[in-house]
């Protein structure tokens, strides 16, 4: 299929399960005849139709055989006009959540604390063992 050049307006019309166009990294869909394949369900999709889904499609993490399924199913290009939605894109040097050492800093810091509690609690049954056993000689 040839590549059109498509508004916004022109996407928005594509937003029914029987016509469904996605604006993903300013590239658009035609995800209608994949609707009812979508792994995640078909209600992921309508939930997005005749919209940017560039953040909703990120968000998942989709494969490369999601991304090669994607490329086959684009019919055009976004021809932007004053007034549409601006694409969101991170801030310089923003770091994406699965990326974020906080949330890895947390696994360590529990796995740490399990080491920890872990040390104490057999020092205190040693401390225990010998107790008893001081009392009862």
């Amino acid at each position: 299929m040839a590549t059109k050049e498509l508004t916004y307006q022109d996407v928005a019309e594509h937003n029914t399960k029987k016509d469904l166009y996605l604006v993903i990294h300013d590239q658009i869909y035609d995800v209608t005849k994949f609707v009812d394949e979508h792994p995640g369900g078909e209600e992921v999709l309508l939930d997005v139709a005749g919209q940017d889904a560039t953040e909703a499609f990120e968000d998942v993490g989709h494969s490369d055989e999601a991304r090669e399924t994607l490329a086959k199913l684009k019919v055009g290009t976004l021809k932007r006009n004053p007034g549409d939605p601006k694409p969101k894109t991170p801030a310089p040097g923003a770091v994406p959540p699965a990326a974020n050492s906080s949330s890895a800093g947390f696994g360590f810091g529990v796995y740490a604390l399990v080491l920890i509690g872990g040390a104490v609690a057999y020092f205190a049954y040693q401390y225990l063992q010998q107790q008893q056993g001081a009392q009862s000689a």
